[in-house]
């Protein structure tokens, strides 16, 4: 049997949470024992409060002995949910042979402990390039989720349910995750490199433009030329073009601009990382040029989009 403790911070989502928990339940009831055990904890003597409105109740981490497996989940705000008691009960708990996982903003959590370090990690796609910088000591991945020896990251909900799947197949074989994944319905995983993807394609995409968003999605610091992009796909650029006017009635290079311009959009209205890295970071090559068509598309420079914001509040 396989003692897992859940340490929840304020602010999580309850389907990160699900993700945790639901595949072990499910895999205990398909096996017909109980291969897994687990219990909630919170990062001190007070009940959690998820998004939801659910409430965790109080269970200290500091009074856990020990555990076989320390799952980690995440949301709004955990580099300040963390206090030295906290990451004391962390590197505690991890000494010997236990192994961690971290979902959502798990990670940060991990990585304020120091227990990430010299590892591969991933984070949700919204904080990998902060968390990126902040954590120089972590090679930092865009992926779905990361496996590195006994430390295991997951970007989000939907990641952590293939990488619980991955973990139940690991200790116990694929047959028994695979009738786990098939009482969630969950007929298809995808690799867990796979890059997080921010603007999911829609239903207007079609096979071909599908692929290139992906492509597009995950270069936006460094875009790829169009017919780079067409030769990976197997096309020539006429015919990738052609694809992009049927759907949509732009070009690719278009839509590649668009997919930029609203992650620095993104990047200017939610986070206090300066223009020149957001330029850099959306694949323009000065802060001026991505004034210019951030002005364009949105009607504003970014630094008049930031006064607006501030004055808003």
């Amino acid at each position: 049997m396989t003692k897992i403790a859940i340490l929840v911070l304020q602010n999580t989502n309850m389907l990160s949470l699900a993700t945790a928990v639901d595949p072990l339940r499910a895999a205990n009831r398909q096996a017909g024992s109980d291969l897994y055990t687990w219990q909630f904890l919170t990062p001190d003597a007070a009940p959690v409060d998820l998004t939801s409105g659910l409430i965790i109740p109080a269970n200290p981490i500091h009074r856990l002995p020990s555990c076989d497996i320390l799952i980690l989940v995440a949301g709004f705000d955990p580099a300040a949910q963390t206090s030295p008691r906290l990451i004391a009960s962390l590197q505690r708990l991890t000494e010997k042979n236990t192994t961690l996982l971290a979902i959502d903003g798990g990670a940060w959590l991990a990585a304020k402990a120091g227990l990430l370090d010299t590892h591969k990690a991933t984070t949700h796609w919204e904080d990998l390039q902060i968390f990126a910088e902040t954590f120089p000591a972590i090679t930092v991945e865009n992926a779905r989720y990361v496996v590195s020896g006994q430390r295991w990251t997951s970007g989000g909900a939907a990641p952590a349910l293939d990488m619980m799947l991955h973990l139940i197949g690991q200790h116990h074989g694929p047959q028994l995750a695979a009738k786990v994944a098939a009482g969630f319905i969950h007929m298809t995983q995808a690799t867990p490199s796979d890059p997080q993807i921010r603007h999911h394609p829609t239903a207007d995409h079609n096979a071909v433009t599908a692929r290139a968003h992906a492509l597009m999605e995950a270069h936006l610091d460094a875009p790829l030329p169009i017919p780079d992009i067409a030769s990976r796909l197997g096309l020539s650029p006429r015919r990738l073009q052609q694809h992009f006017q049927k759907q949509f009635g732009h070009s690719p290079k278009a839509h590649y601009t668009t997919l930029r311009l609203t992650e620095a959009h993104r990047l200017i209205t939610t986070t206090t990382q300066d223009l020149h890295s957001i330029a850099l970071a959306t694949g323009f090559t000065s802060q001026s040029s991505l004034s210019r068509a951030h002005k364009a598309q949105y009607g504003q420079s970014p630094s008049a989009t930031r006064n607006t914001l501030h004055f808003a509040k």
